[in-house]
């Protein structure tokens, strides 16, 4: 099914299931709004997440219409009766046997509308373009019964939709009579676009604008120039896990980067400003992230309440940013449940297994066995869930230990279904460094709980249990290709070692399988689409943007990579840190050598590294306690970083540097991930380069001429199927 039929079915958003105790007005303004929308270009939302003041507490609209004839629609729904109005005096509407008892709805309505349209202002292509209507819905009350009691004769009478204007006809009828308040022109094709754009909240991911030094004809700065102020179209599939907060358990899977992070940092700030009294936290495993998450969580807050509250970790109590395991100067999630018990934490010293997600694994499964775990969270988002899962071995009764602790440390959302927590997590399995466990809601929580996804799969207003995200924004199409094939092996004269042997599978992460079934000896042909790869950079750049060449020595190899991030600074104007990463790949102690030696040779060629970790640019060996855990970045130096600190950060330039060290174990899956993980940080160009000759660089070379189109013969079961077990 092309991706738009897909979306269009998807274009009402009910950011929160509907249903509480008097809420039936609310549900059959909301259910005709979408009947009488439903053949119309537009976007619908229930409750759209901007946040203005209303006494002590904020409140966003009830329903958002974004429509291509009519711009902005915001409706205030009251299911007040007649009966219930006291008396109205200009705006302010005063009610009896009812929440509140004074209610302002159009003011309320007018000024989230005009928030909105000054978002769309600051566009220039549509600035004073954008009209709007600001309306009440009363679904209790006829328009007789309202005209009966003298109301529409007040001056300040707003447009209204009545009880017996609720069909599609009359609710159209009646948008169409009331006058716009904010005046606007019909939008293009390419305004239509860029408000649809706006009211997604893109414009929170631009980049800062950037200004050329260079003028040396084509470079690569001026085309970063250009796609860092790129807004990608809207993603209805993203609005809708951006903005849902479900009631229980979701599960996000999806392609390296697709947004997994953007929108689980959207997500809590919409629960935060939603929902300020809830204790929050997004859990994450790679601490060089902390920033990133940080930055976006305060960004988002800022969008959703119209620039009026901002992110500061050390004030904010109720939405925490935890690194899963943490350290002492700064607690994380398994620390702050062993503080929030009495108990102390332990430390990485106090567990015999090597591996961070294995070590943290085996605390977590200790803690349960020691103790009993007090609720303390209304809601978990975990990021990068692919590294909290371990082998069997560190299970603590049948369950993946550091998930089972996020739901123990939960706190039932409904006292009838204790079952039911708010626990979300986002993983992509082909990012997996340390495990070959996939994690299936079995998997993760067990036997009894692992229907709490797979029975149905949605929740009340169509939020999906579970959602699979096949289009990557991060990586250009021709090298996210390339990186699966060599990940997953799928060119392999052996056959492939890992991956997806399943059709469906392929479809979920953003593939076509053109051709043959997963069956031995059968010709396999994948495809993908560009529509599932809207990066523009191989568009703009019109020339190669992954290049794969081999040296008869590591020296040579360094040196060709010095004269060429040289150029970069140079020629093509990109800045040392951000824009230029470098990745070094092997095993732990071959890679601990190798970068080493890379920031060795650029420091010798007058070029500043940083060292993820160092407190300052060309300082080789950080050590603690003279070092910042947190640190990935550091101005005027390119970083020069093992793949582990790189997971979760990204570059217009990436070279990745010591291919030989995968090439020489080529069946070694961990190593292979490790590549896939290297090449999916760019954002823009990836140069790949190792030393002698391996079998494994006729691979590399056959996956990158297969753009984005790739045939083999699947031959032989795999070390790790990465398909899902769950349905959904």
């Amino acid at each position: 099914m092309p991706v738009n039929e897909i979306d269009q079915g998807r274009k009402f958003i009910t950011t929160m299931p509907i249903g509480g105790s008097g809420e039936a007005g609310e549900q059959k303004v909301w259910d005709t709004a979408k009947n009488a929308f439903s053949d119309r270009n537009c976007i619908g939302y229930w409750r759209y997440p901007i946040f203005s003041k209303v006494g002590e507490i904020r409140k966003e609209p009830d329903i958002l219409l974004v429509d291509r004839e009519h711009s902005l629609i915001v409706i205030e729904v009251k299911s007040v009766t007649i009966d219930q109005i006291v008396a109205i005096d200009g705006h302010l509407w005063e009610l009896q046997n009812f929440d509140s008892r004074e209610v302002n709805p159009y003011q309320q309505a007018e000024c989230q509308l005009r928030a909105l349209v000054a978002y769309c202002d600051r566009e220039p292509a549509i600035w004073r373009k954008v009209m709007g209507r600001a309306m009440v819905a009363l679904p209790l009350i006829t328009q007789e019964q309202w005209q009966q009691r003298g109301f529409d004769q007040l001056p300040s009478c707003p447009p209204i939709i009545f009880q017996d204007q609720l069909s599609k006809a009359g609710f159209l009828e009646r948008i169409e009579q009331a006058a716009p308040i904010v005046p606007g022109e019909d939008l293009d094709d390419e305004q239509w676009k860029l408000l649809k754009a706006v009211i997604s909240g893109a414009p929170v991911l631009r980049r800062s604008p950037r200004t050329l030094v260079s003028t040396n004809g084509k470079m690569r700065g001026s085309v970063v120039a250009a796609y860092s102020q790129h807004l990608f179209d809207l993603d209805l599939q993203q609005e809708h896990i951006g903005k849902e907060i479900p009631p229980g358990f979701q599960r996000l899977r999806g392609v390296a980067g697709s947004g997994k992070t953007i929108l689980l940092c959207q997500k809590a700030a919409h629960m935060h400003l939603k929902h300020p009294e809830w204790d929050i936290a997004l859990v994450f495993f790679s601490r060089t992230l902390y920033d990133t998450i940080i930055g976006l969580l305060d960004r988002w807050l800022r969008r959703f309440s119209n620039g009026e509250i901002g992110y500061d970790q050390k004030e904010n109590h109720k939405l925490r940013v935890l690194h899963a395991w943490g350290a002492k100067e700064q607690p994380g999630f398994y620390g702050t449940i062993c503080q929030s018990h009495g108990i102390r934490a332990k430390t990485a010293g106090e567990t015999r297994e090597r591996q961070p997600n294995r070590g943290l694994a085996d605390l977590c499964k200790r803690l349960s066995e020691e103790m009993e775990i007090e609720p303390m969270f209304d809601a978990i988002l975990i990021d990068e869930g692919q590294d909290l899962v371990s082998e069997d071995d560190l299970k603590y009764q049948d369950k993946q230990a550091i998930y089972w602790l996020a739901y123990q440390a939960l706190r039932p959302i409904d006292s009838e279904q204790p079952e039911q927590r708010r626990l979300i997590w986002a993983y992509d399995e082909a990012q997996s460094l340390d495990t070959l466990k996939i994690p299936t809601t079995k998997e993760l929580f067990g036997e009894n709980l692992s229907g709490l996804l797979t029975q149905g799969t949605q929740y009340n207003g169509g939020i999906k249990k579970s959602e699979v995200m096949r289009r990557c924004y991060r990586t250009p199409g021709p090298i996210l290709t390339a990186a699966h094939a060599i990940g997953m092996g799928l060119l392999r004269p052996e056959g492939m070692l890992a991956g997806i042997t399943d059709k469906k599978e392929w479809d979920r992460i953003g593939y076509e399988v053109v051709k043959g079934k997963f069956i031995s000896g059968q010709q396999i042909t994948l495809h993908r689409p560009p529509e599932n790869s809207p990066n523009p950079v191989s568009e703009l750049w019109g020339e190669p943007i992954i290049e794969f060449e081999t040296y008869g020595s590591r020296q040579e190899e360094l040196t060709a990579l010095a004269q060429k991030i040289e150029y970069n600074l140079y020629h093509d104007d990109l800045k040392p840190s951000r824009e230029i990463l470098v990745i070094v790949l092997g095993s732990l102690s071959e890679a601990r050598e190798l970068e080493d030696k890379v920031a060795s040779c650029l420091m010798e060629q007058g070029i500043d590294i940083y060292i993820p970790t160092a407190l300052e640019v060309n300082e080789l060996n950080p050590q603690w306690p003279h070092h910042d855990p947190d640190r990935f970045w550091m101005e005027g130096g390119v970083t020069v970083s093992r793949v582990p600190r790189a997971k979760g950060n990204e570059a217009d330039m990436v070279y990745v540097v010591g291919f030989d060290h995968v090439a020489r174990n080529e069946s070694d899956v961990s190593l292979r991930n490790q590549l896939f993980v290297a090449l999916t940080r760019t954002r823009g160009w990836v140069s790949l380069s190792g030393v002698g000759n391996y079998p494994m660089y006729q691979e590399m070379r056959m996956a990158i001429a297969s753009g984005d189109t790739f045939s083999f013969t699947y031959k032989r079961p795999l070390k790790r199927d990465i398909g899902e077990g769950d349905e959904g």
